[in-house]
């Protein structure tokens, strides 16, 4: 049975770094946009059951949701979970040559404080639910697909991103006939980070460039194998795959011809827990708090002033591989979150070529509201974070004292990590 009738992917967020070639895609040949309807009636009733309450609570338009007056779904949940998706890139340096296999069970465990609750029952609890379902369980019945042909120019892509309100999209190469890659906001800022100081070569030179010229540029022909999954593979393995490799859109390729059916993220994962962890008995780790478990980001924080200028902020995002940046004033308080998806509103306001304008200043002139500052504190429990993700839709909070000062940051990786894959034994954000 070929799974390509089923459908095809939403996006993918990867930088060219991440990409190589890829198995046999349909004849594209221009940019193009479509709505792809899955043929996903014909599973078996019980996945099709799950599939339309996964559904139900899928948003709309932009990824990036409102910090005001949003909320995760509609169905009341006795455990709610994050629905958004965690960012991560491997920006520079040598990759592996492969996505790293799911390790055994049995590797060991490196998160300390994590040990007195693992030892408890019904720690595993969500771990067996991913390990019992399959990428194929959480693929939508229909997904928003735009593609790029390499001839086009960076300009009317990066351009086209914010239009859609995507943050990648599949790159297809009509000479070769082939799915060739991803261009995503990283490549955005890799493009203004590398040419805005340039001596010999002007920023409005470069957005006359065809993406694959940017691409001979910049991989120097150094192509990577596209990291992806089989639908038959289980979501634990997802989760693993996602979180080692440091990317924020997972391929589902047909295990037969190669076509992309869909792009899971950790948005998508998340919201499958959302709706059925209802059905599953709430762990005890749930009631302990951020500061105990330490979960999270504490230590060598990437920060920046909100008087510093946007291309600091380029630099950091470079050289640190981080997805967003807590805004800070004078006295260290937090006042903002800048992050990589704001970069690409520069496109849309057609401001990329002033990025000496402070951090504060860009975050005034975006034109969405996006995710905004939401925080917790040390003594907060797993549980209420959790819910607070779910519930304002946002991809990390800022962990912040009485006074606002910066303590650390909890991510979606960071949750995934603790749910699905400590119980497991595994480390794959500290691997």
């Amino acid at each position: 049975l070929s799974w390509s009738s089923l459908g095809e992917p939403e996006h993918q967020e990867m930088s060219f770094l991440e990409q190589g070639d890829s198995s046999s895609w349909p004849s594209l040949a221009t940019t193009t946009s479509s709505e792809i309807i899955h043929g996903k009636r014909g599973a078996k009733a019980s996945r099709w059951t799950r599939q339309e309450a996964v559904e139900e609570g899928e948003s709309s338009g932009l990824e990036e949701a409102s910090a005001a007056g949003s909320s995760t779904d509609d169905l009341e949940l006795a455990i709610e979970f994050p629905v958004t998706e965690a960012w991560g890139f491997e920006l520079e340096g040598p990759r592996e040559e492969r996505p790293a296999p799911c390790p055994s069970p049995q590797a060991p465990l490196l998160s300390l404080g994590w040990e007195d609750e693992l030892r408890k029952p019904g720690a595993q609890v969500y771990m067996h639910f991913m390990q019992e379902h399959t990428c194929y369980d959480a693929m939508a019945t229909s997904s928003k697909l735009v593609i790029f042909d390499t001839t086009l120019e960076i300009k009317k892509a990066f351009f086209a991103l914010v239009a859609n309100g995507v943050r990648a999209a599949p790159l297809w190469d009509s000479k070769k006939q082939s799915f060739v890659g991803m261009l995503t906001i990283t490549d955005f800022i890799l493009v203004l980070h590398r040419y805005y100081r340039s001596p010999l070569v002007q920023i409005y030179e470069i957005e006359e460039h065809k993406i694959e010229t940017w691409r001979e540029i910049y991989l120097q022909g150094c192509f990577k194998p596209l990291v992806s999954i089989s639908p038959n593979d289980s979501l634990f393995e997802a989760v693993y795959v996602l979180i080692k490799n440091r990317i924020h859109r997972l391929p589902v390729l047909d295990p037969v011809s190669g076509t992309v059916l869909y792009i899971l993220t950790h948005k998508r994962l998340l919201k499958f827990l959302h709706i059925f962890g209802a059905l599953l008995p709430r762990p005890s780790f749930l009631y302990r708090t951020i500061q105990d478990l330490g979960i999270g980001t504490f230590r060598d924080l990437a920060v920046v002033l909100e008087t510093a200028p946007v291309l600091t902020a380029l630099d950091i995002f470079v050289d640190r591989r981080v997805s967003a940046l807590p805004v800070v004033n004078e006295s260290g308080q937090v006042v903002g979150l800048y992050s990589r998806f704001d970069v690409i509103h520069l496109a849309a306001q057609q401001t990329y070529n002033h990025l000496d304008m402070s951090v504060g200043e860009a975050l005034r002139q975006r034109t969405l509201c996006l995710e905004g500052v939401l925080s917790c504190q040390p003594h907060e429990s797993l549980g209420e974070v959790i819910d607070r993700i779910a519930r304002e839709q946002v991809h990390r909070l800022v962990l912040v004292d009485e006074t606002q000062h910066l303590l650390g940051v909890v991510s979606l990786s960071d949750i995934l990590q603790a749910l699905v894959l400590s119980p497991a034994g595994i480390d794959a954000l500290g691997a």
